[in-house]
């Protein structure tokens, strides 16, 4: 027998929207299974953002999306940060604080480049509270202002 975990989020009526803007930004999303009612409503959608499985439902207005959960992205780049930080506030999101944002759909996303927790969790403790001191007060992470602030030239 084979277990997964597959995170399930419940849309009130706009899944169908939400996953085809994550399609767009994601270089190796794919949609795996849509089910749809009768009148062609998508129901629930399976797809695949960078080999992570998600669910979409449209569920009604009964339960709402919020920061409890969000899904957390590591990038390489800026470049690649900030592609994703724009494409996921486009259509009304908006940015919170360290990285994370919630976008048009209400899903919370944190966008986290790699060099973050190599910096934080250096060993040199005064560098790595540069860093984090920084960090506490961007809304999206500036990669290059993360590493000035951890060498001290910031």
């Amino acid at each position: 027998m084979t277990t997964t975990v597959t995170p399930f989020l419940w849309f009130d009526d706009n899944a169908e929207p939400a996953l085809e803007r994550y399609l767009s930004l994601f270089d190796d999303a794919e949609l795996l299974d849509a089910q749809r009612h009768p009148d062609g409503a998508l129901f629930i959608a399976s797809i695949r953002l960078q080999g992570q499985p998600l669910m979409l439902m449209n569920g009604g207005p009964d339960f709402q999306l919020n920061e409890a959960f969000s899904l957390s992205v590591g990038v390489e780049t800026q470049d690649e940060l900030d592609h994703l930080w724009d494409g996921l506030l486009e259509g009304g999101g908006h940015p919170t604080m360290c990285g994370w944002l919630v976008d048009a759909f209400g899903l919370s996303w944190q966008i986290v480049p790699t060099a973050l927790p190599r910096l934080l969790g250096d060993p040199d403790r005064e560098a790595a509270g540069r860093a984090q001191a920084a960090m506490l007060q961007m809304q999206k992470l500036d990669v290059a202002a993360l590493q000035a602030a951890f060498d001290g030239t910031a």
